[in-house]
């Protein structure tokens, strides 16, 4: 069922979100010894050119390195003491990926469903290629856990739930409840405190509740926010009389009413000023995706508008 072959941008199967992996060298999302990632906040790279990270002191013994020698505590005890340091463990990252019947729209290049998948796995792949812990939740009609492993068997078992839940999507299908809070919720009973939290759900899924959930989750984890939009959740062309109908429910628009598009747009722009507002607050990036252009461009001119020493 995974791998049937799918419409460009309206379903996404396992083999692709698999071939995103060739394209991760194109987007420099994590530091690397030789290359910075504007978004160093999101990883302690600074410790992985040593590979360790500080421990304890003990009393100095022959034999130790003396650039460990911790001087204030010699100086405090009149007895040499040196630092010991452990091997850094690898981060678990964690992906939250929405694909709820409320993504499975667009009118760009794409529905939202397929750009959040990519968006996904490319994030995926970035991170297996930094040696991190990969795992993640598919979240939407119903939840897909897979518990961070470092080995790319536990990427492929994501991209597989993600692939599965994508092409399952219907626009009849019911969307389940507060799903984004459920799945915030789970992130925090099972991430420990330094993780990275991926959040890429739909843009109008930020609500009171879910947003006072992100609160909580920022006080242990690294987040990186990708609200997913479409270019019509913003303005409405005018095109005279649409009629939108949803499980029996049907509603007429006449967009030739000015004041009806005004306040149109004027509700996509608060959407989008709340993320912006939310990772000001919370000091984290945000990687706002549009189904108008393609996904790597998008992240690539993100990247370059924080270069160089731009912080989020």
């Amino acid at each position: 069922m995974h791998n049937q072959p799918t419409q460009p941008g309206v379903r996404v199967n396992l083999a692709e979100l698999i071939e995103i992996r060739h394209r991760v060298r194109e987007v420099q999302l994590f530091s690397t010894p030789a290359k910075r990632s504007p978004l160093i906040g999101l990883h302690h790279s600074k410790l992985r050119g040593r590979g360790v990270d500080f421990d304890q002191v003990r009393v100095y013994q022959a034999g130790d390195d003396v650039r460990t020698i911790d001087w204030r505590v010699t100086a405090r005890t009149q007895e040499p003491h040196t630092k010991l340091f452990h091997e850094e463990r690898e981060r678990p990252t964690y992906i939250l990926v929405e694909q709820s019947p409320r993504l499975f729209f667009g009118s760009g290049l794409m529905l939202k469903s397929v750009l959040a998948a990519q968006a996904a796995s490319l994030i995926g792949w970035a991170a297996l290629g930094h040696n991190d812990r990969i795992g993640g939740l598919v979240f939407g009609a119903e939840q897909h856990e897979i518990k961070p492993r470092r080995s790319k068997q536990s990427l492929l078992q994501l991209l597989n739930r993600l692939a599965r839940a994508n092409q399952a999507l219907s626009s009849d299908a019911q969307a389940s409840g507060d799903s984004f809070g459920l799945a915030l919720r789970r992130a925090r009973e099972v991430l420990r405190p330094g993780s990275l939290a991926v959040i890429i759900c739909d843009e109008r899924t930020l609500g009171d509740s879910s947003e006072q959930q992100l609160n909580l989750l920022a006080r242990h984890t690294d987040l990186l926010l990708l609200p997913i939009s479409d270019p019509l959740d913003h303005a409405l062309p005018a095109a005279g009389l649409l009629r939108f109908a949803e499980r029996g429910a049907q509603l007429e628009l006449d967009t030739h009413d000015a004041s009806l598009r005004q306040a149109y747009r004027a509700q996509g722009e608060a959407r989008q000023a709340r993320w912006q507002r939310l990772a000001q607050k919370l000091g984290v990036p945000l990687l706002a995706l549009s189904t108008q252009r393609e996904m790597i461009e998008q992240l690539r001119d993100h990247l370059n508008a924080q270069r160089p020493g731009k912080r989020l």
